[in-house]
């Protein structure tokens, strides 16, 4: 049974969010999630990097990894890749915005490792969709990413001016209201 788009990109942003549902990338969600411009630019870098490694890993997968019989080898290639489209996002946005280059500081190249775009990369091609229903799973996905990562952070600045109790000041508060938006979120699974 083909998806149709809508639920593909609906399913991908809401029912399965990638973060708040499937628990991958983790990291940079509360790393990153401090400052609401902050989320917002390192969705838009997530968002860049997952479609183009859509599109590259795709192709990869379906013109050399399968024609020469190694599709065992997809996990380093998708690797390599990602990597090497992190490299590539990281000199581009040094040259174009310097502040935001060092507003994501360390989270940036922690791109290459955020399992959220590898498991992408492979549940596209395990979904076995075709290219375009790949590149609109992988922007859904990562907008999904970057709407998870941006009330995060708006909760996160919120919180910062309300009177919170000491023991729960910082860090425990943020993982408390992590908790309570992905069982938010998992209301979302009866959808689609």
């Amino acid at each position: 049974m083909e998806l149709s788009y809508f639920a593909i990109i609906i399913g991908a942003i809401f029912v399965n969010n990638v973060v708040l549902a499937q628990f991958l990338g983790i990291c940079p969600f509360l790393g990153v999630s401090s400052k609401v411009d902050t989320s917002l630019g390192m969705g838009a870098a997530v968002t860049f990097v997952m479609a183009l490694t859509a599109v590259v890993a795709w192709s990869i997968q379906e013109f050399i990894l399968v024609p020469l019989g190694i599709e065992y080898m997809q996990t380093i290639v998708f690797i390599l890749v990602i990597a090497a489209l992190v490299q590539m996002v990281e000199i581009v946005l040094k040259k174009v915005s310097p502040s935001l280059y060092q507003a994501l500081g360390i989270f940036l190249p922690l791109i290459t490792t955020n399992c959220a775009v590898l498991g992408v990369a492979i549940l596209m091609i395990q979904k076995e969709f075709n290219l375009l229903q790949s590149f609109a799973y992988s922007v859904a996905t990562a907008i999904g990413f970057a709407l998870a990562l941006v009330i995060f952070a708006g909760i996160r600045e919120r919180l910062e001016l309300e009177d919170v109790p000491a023991a729960l000041k910082g860090i425990p508060v943020s993982l408390i209201v992590a908790a309570i938006l992905a069982m938010a979120f998992m209301g979302f699974s009866g959808l689609v």
